[in-house]
């Protein structure tokens, strides 16, 4: 999960960040070509785990709490992987927190709280598992197992013999609001704000190595920062703040300008609300927007224009950008005369989704946000429960994305009052949302919250990767194109514009892999399970540069969404701009009669 994203805006301010960098980037392109070689790093050797329980006696690491230091028996403890209950080899568990306080703001009472798990048996290497949503939490899906992100992995890095840390980013749930708010209040506080976009990673990174010091008596050899959706914009904070601490990032699903994201979430909730059916509750019911049926067909109409733009029908869009050109949705999916009926669409419906896919604007028609690729996923549960909910349940961007806009994205934030956690109250903040007024407090600043938004939660400059690059550390980043939540094509503009600031040569430190039909980190019609954690690896310590990585698609049992798709089927993932096409002969249901090109 992910959301989990001065005063007066000028027009030019509030344009994609990416856009402002490509011409940046231009300026600059003759001393990228002059760039230093890029070195080669080393590979890690293991290690052994020399003390455990002693550990918090002997770390002495300021502003540092450990709790507890307990070692966990190969087998006591289990996680479960691609559905399999799969024991954990012998490791240490350390809970801790760092810069205990109280706020001056609203009297509450903050830490940066963490969980590490050392194995007896190391590999030398340390995994920064960098989490979705909001944070918030060491606990369940986020206890520091090292998870390898895709659709059901089927290992973790404690397996694989990392050094692992989770974080819950410097704040947890405030229980004393209702649960429909998700703990988002902790955006009341300036340094909660801070710790969230950046400064948690800045505090535990150094305080994890030492302690991997301590417990195994040499510091890591190598460091890898892993995470997707809100974790995807961890990785491209630390890619740009801390690129000289980590040797290797993996980011999927990036939101890597989450409050945009978050803008564009108030305008679709607008989009959808008007065409939507009053509920008994008297509010506009989202969900009922359209049906099962409706998003089904203009799935199946995207795929009847496109399916075979990569050499083969096969269900799924292997040549999104050529899709873009070649789909309408004016044309290509049947306006109603009557009712909706699963065999076409009303006006209204078609409008609806022109203004999503169009991307967010203000009265200007100025983008706030990126638009989006219309793809095979927009029929898959993840678009839907995203987007617009699934009766009776509304849509995860309303629990998520409203009371984060309201609290944490917006400066000021607003009071608790106004988004109260009822259904109500989130629903008149999102409808009532202005993109004339409001939309510019994600850049706003007061002598009390000294950073906006778009300063704590965004990388600097995230076209200018030059210490990354020249330190000889390496990024992946991957996206589904059905991402309902963050736009692959905003991801896409961020990759042209890194390109052209290190002058055409990006791909030699920095790629990103199309996910055909994914939608937000898993799911949808596509072969969503992939080892991408291996190929980082490989290219850091191996030099072995990732021309594609292999996925997998899984079964209807694992994935709902997974439509027509066979189970067991293979892709290359390839990494942008080359596309996947089918070779001509051979099994469509295995990679090895696809290519990138």
């Amino acid at each position: 999960m992910r959301l989990n994203h001065r005063r007066t805006l000028h027009a030019a301010t509030l344009a994609s960040a990416t856009a402002a960098a490509l011409l940046t980037a231009g300026c600059g392109s003759t001393e990228a070509s002059s760039e230093p070689a890029i070195p080669r790093l080393g590979a890690a050797t293991p290690g052994t785990l020399t003390d455990c329980t002693g550990l918090a006696a002997k770390a002495g690491l300021a502003n540092t709490s450990i709790t507890s230091a307990t070692l966990a028996p190969a087998g006591s403890v289990t996680q479960v992987l691609a559905g399999q209950t799969v024991p954990m080899p012998e490791h240490c568990i350390v809970l801790g927190k760092m810069n205990q306080r109280t706020s001056a703001v609203d009297g509450k009472s903050y830490a940066i709280g963490f969980e590490m798990r050392l194995p007896t048996a190391w590999n030398g290497r340390f995994f920064y598992q960098a989490n979705g949503g909001n944070d918030g939490s060491i606990s369940g899906g986020n206890a520091a197992f090292g998870n390898l992100l895709g659709g059901s992995p089927v290992s973790n890095a404690l397996l694989q013999g990392f050094a692992v840390i989770s974080s819950d980013a410097g704040h947890v749930p405030d229980t004393s609001y209702p649960s429909g708010i998700n703990g988002q209040t902790y955006g009341l506080d300036p340094q909660a704000r801070s710790d969230y976009g950046y400064n948690a990673v800045a505090q535990l990174t150094p305080m994890a190595k030492n302690l991997i010091k301590t417990a195994y008596g040499r510091a890591p050899d190598r460091s890898y920062f892993v995470g997707c959706s809100n974790g995807g914009r961890h990785g491209f904070v630390a890619a740009s703040r801390y690129a000289d601490q980590y040797d290797g990032i993996l980011a999927g699903n990036p939101g890597f300008n989450l409050p945009k994201a978050a803008v564009a979430e108030m305008w679709d909730n607008q989009a959808f609300a008007a065409i939507s059916p009053t509920g008994a509750d008297g509010l506009p019911n989202l969900a009922a927007s359209f049906s099962d049926a409706d998003l089904k067909l203009v799935s199946d109409k995207v795929l009847a224009k496109c399916d075979a733009l990569d050499g083969v029908t096969d269900g799924m869009v292997g040549d999104p950008a050529q899709c873009q050109g070649k789909f309408s949705l004016a044309t290509d999916v049947p306006t109603c005369t009557g009712a909706a009926d699963g065999s076409c669409l009303t006006a209204a419906q078609k409008g609806a989704l022109a203004k999503v896919f169009g991307g967010a604007k203000n009265a200007a028609g100025t983008a706030l946000y990126s638009d989006w690729p219309m793809d095979a996923g927009i029929g898959a549960p993840g678009w839907r429960m995203w987007k617009i909910g699934n009766p009776p349940v509304p849509a995860f961007n309303i629990f998520l994305g409203t009371p984060s806009m309201a609290y944490i994205f917006s400066t000021p934030p607003a009071s608790p009052q106004v988004v109260d956690g009822s259904m109500a109250s989130l629903m008149k903040f999102t409808l009532g949302y202005s993109f004339e007024t409001d939309a510019p407090k994600i850049f706003a600043t007061t002598p009390v919250f000294t950073e906006s938004a778009m300063t704590f939660m965004t990388a600097p400059n995230p076209a200018d990767l030059s210490t990354l690059r020249n330190r000889g550390a390496k990024m992946m980043v991957f996206h589904g194109v059905s991402d309902p939540v963050f736009s692959y094509h905003d991801t896409i503009n961020w990759w042209k514009a890194l390109d052209t600031s290190h002058g055409g040569k990006a791909a030699d430190f920095a790629r990103v892999y199309t996910i055909p039909g994914m939608n937000h980190c898993s799911g949808g019609p596509a072969t969503d399970q992939f080892d991408m954690m291996t190929a980082l690896v490989n290219w850091v310590e191996q030099g072995q540069a990732p021309a594609s990585v292999k996925a997998t698609s899984r079964s209807a049992a694992q994935n709902n969404g997974l439509g027509n798709i066979p189970p067991n089927r293979t892709r290359p993932l390839c990494p942008y701009p080359k596309t996947v096409k089918y070779n001509g002969s051979g099994s469509i249901e295995d990679a090895a009669s696809f290519s990138c090109q």
